[in-house]
């Protein structure tokens, strides 16, 4: 009972920092340079992106995060960890005008992971297979506490490159410790298949306008290709070419909704040769062409009122 009067306590303290450091709705970039604040007024639309290695605090309404049909529903009893990086639908599903969402996005290094894992002295052997890159896990009053000494540092800017990166540590060290901490330890050992799984993603990432020759990217992570495609799908949910079509047409759609690029040149953009191929493709992810989708997402931008 008193940790729990406790957590809302820090939950209230928590809520009141972001709406402070982040009073308008958006997602706002802090002078701590991996953490951004989100404020949202009001429940959103599917929104795509790229989640690279993070940590997601809800202090207040809760948000679902969708990989490949799976669905990850956190709000301030949880939090988020993705130890990849992972093409995300995220959605915003409890928001209002008088209880906003507010949360915080914390951007982490697996090389710190891993030199954290070592002073820990935690033991090196991993699971044989990997996990899924995207996790929910309780909240605990300890993370809670070092996540808000972080976002209080935004009240003193001078303290931030010194203090900083040390309550980052210990924000890092108390997600290590959580319930599915290891899954982050995993991915940042060098050698286990986790990690060769996210080194590849970060290839597929980098140059996922290019043709993708599995036999040549499981022989750069030294796998198999059958062992490379299984342990590739367990991490993501989905296969290699799936991952990259999925990274191409979420790009795309940016490029055409907030460049105004025409379908044939986001396509050409993104790696695709063939617009009609684009097109069949765009219209089996989103349900709809690319002209009419982004008709009908401009019209729901433009319209008055709260997004459903």
């Amino acid at each position: 009972m008193e940790d729990s009067l406790h957590m809302e306590h820090g939950l209230q303290q928590l809520a009141g920092l972001i709406r402070r450091h982040a009073p308008l709705n958006g997602t706002h970039q802090t002078k701590i340079p991996s953490l951004s604040l989100m404020h949202a007024a009001h429940r959103s639309e599917p929104l795509e992106s790229v989640y690279k290695p993070s940590i997601c605090v809800v202090a207040q309404g809760a948000k679902t995060a969708t990989l490949a049909g799976e669905s990850y529903r956190y709000d301030p009893s949880t939090f988020l960890v993705t130890s990849v990086e992972l093409p995300i639908i995220g959605r915003i599903i409890e928001a209002s005008a008088e209880i906003p969402y507010l949360s915080l996005k914390l951007g982490f290094d697996s090389d710190v992971i891993l030199d954290m894992v070592k002073e820990m002295s935690l033991p090196d052997n991993v699971p044989a297979e990997p996990s899924r890159g995207i996790t929910v896990n309780g909240m605990t009053p300890a993370l809670l506490e070092a996540v808000m000494r972080l976002v209080r540092l935004l009240d003193d800017p001078m303290d931030i490159p010194i203090l900083a990166p040390l309550i980052i540590r210990e924000v890092l060290y108390r997600v290590l410790q959580s319930e599915q901490g290891a899954i982050m330890h995993q991915f940042a050992i060098v050698g286990s298949h986790s990690h060769r799984i996210a080194q590849a993603i970060q290839f597929i990432n980098r140059q996922y306008d290019r043709p993708l020759v599995i036999e040549q990217l499981a022989k750069t992570v030294n796998l198999s290709v059958s062992a490379f495609h299984k342990h590739f799908k367990r991490v993501t949910a989905m296969s290699p070419l799936q991952y990259q079509k999925t990274v191409r047409l979420q790009e795309a759609r940016r490029l055409m909704l907030t460049e105004s690029l025409q379908a044939s040149d986001a396509a050409f953009q993104v790696g695709y040769e063939s617009p009609s191929q684009f097109s069949r493709e765009y219209a089996r992810m989103y349900g709809r062409p690319p002209r009419q989708d982004m008709q009908e997402l401009r019209s729901q931008a433009a319209a008055p009122g709260p997004l459903k």
